[in-house]
């Protein structure tokens, strides 16, 4: 477990489902992601980084309040997947909509590199988003991280005419974390 002034990273329980679905289906956290996810979407999801935990030993952990241990979200570190974050360490965070602008994505997401960096080998973490996905990238940059612009992509993952297609890339190293 992470903790952090106001959160908590741990690993997923059967009782994260439902509260996390509510995240995931509501259209506004969503519109920088993909569509709305429904219940059994969700679980499959919960599974997948269910899975990257026990063979990683860190995943998008889920996100919870201390004070009131309301799940909020997710964050943490899972190994990429795709290039540009193929075999990298990929931060990364989603919040419910009614969070937003607490400050608890960077809070969260400084804990997970910190984690990160004092558990991990990796000499960078990477985080990729939708180019338009202004908030995230504003986390990323109070982070410390920069924008890589030579690694800009079009997600495999979705069609070619899809407008959340163009990603972008940041990337903060291990000295750049441990200097500032």
């Amino acid at each position: 477990m992470i903790l952090t002034e106001r959160l908590a990273m741990r690993s997923w329980r059967d009782e994260d489902i439902a509260p996390f679905q509510a995240i995931c289906s509501n259209p506004e956290v969503m519109a920088t992601l993909g569509p709305p996810l429904d219940m059994a979407a969700t679980e499959a999801l919960i599974e997948r980084v269910k899975a990257r935990e026990a063979e990683h030993g860190h995943t998008f952990w889920a996100l919870e309040r201390r004070e009131d241990a309301r799940l909020i979200g997710w964050c943490g570190v899972i190994r990429g997947d795709m290039a540009p974050v193929a075999d990298k360490a990929e931060i990364g965070w989603r919040l419910a909509r009614d969070c937003w602008g607490a400050g608890f994505a960077s809070e969260a997401a400084r804990g997970a590199v910190a984690w990160s960096f004092a558990n991990l080998p990796d000499d960078e973490i990477r985080a990729i988003t939708w180019r338009g996905n202004v908030r995230s990238r504003a986390v990323m940059e109070r982070l410390g991280m920069q924008y890589c612009p030579d690694l800009d992509f079009d997600h495999p993952k979705l069609a070619g005419g899809d407008p959340l297609r163009p990603h972008v890339t940041y990337s903060l190293s291990r000295l750049a974390w441990e200097t500032a």
